[in-house]
């Protein structure tokens, strides 16, 4: 089993990469709510919120917001892959499933607990659902991507799927 570091960095570098698609999918399903639910995207509201709350909100241009919002979503992945890689060896089930698993615990967590206790965003329960959605699903997306590649970057075989015994054998007819 590689070291804990070692898998950390596997976690951070497959969960700055699942960063990638889990975006695509934000960005194309926002596309497809109703347009008064089109406004901005979380990354963008949380950075802005940063920003406000720093003070720089206003030195900011609109291209400096889009780099700003690029570098906290992608590097929230990546330190949220890192924990992943730390946490995979201990979970029940095989990576896609672990790393969609915790990809909703993460959606939960962020949405319904530390980014409304920050002042960030508002609670996923004042969201509509066409929006919940959209980020759930983009959310599981990167889970399962973070998954399958936390377990390709740590080196490590998959894990053998567990031998079936059909009733009949166990009875011994």
């Amino acid at each position: 089993m590689p070291s804990p570091i070692a898998r950390a960095a596997a976690g951070a570098a497959a969960g700055l990469t699942a960063t990638g698609p889990m975006t695509l999918v934000m960005a194309a399903g926002r596309e497809l709510l109703p347009k008064h639910q089109q406004y901005p995207l979380p990354p963008r509201i949380i950075t802005e919120r940063t920003a406000q709350a720093a003070g720089v909100e206003h030195r900011l241009d609109d291209d400096e917001k889009e780099a700003a919002t690029a570098v906290g979503h992608f590097g929230y992945g990546a330190s949220a892959g890192a924990v992943y890689g730390l946490l995979a060896p201990h979970l029940p089930f095989g990576p896609a499933l672990n790393g969609a698993a915790y990809a909703l615990g993460v959606w939960a967590g962020s949405y319904l607990g530390w980014l409304p206790a920050a002042g960030l965003h508002h609670s996923a329960r004042h969201e509509p659902a066409g929006r919940n959605a959209m980020m759930i699903g983009a959310h599981i997306v990167w889970g399962l991507a973070l998954g399958t590649l936390t377990e390709s970057l740590a080196g490590e075989p998959d894990r053998p799927a567990p031998e079936y015994v059909s009733p009949a054998v166990m009875s011994g007819d």
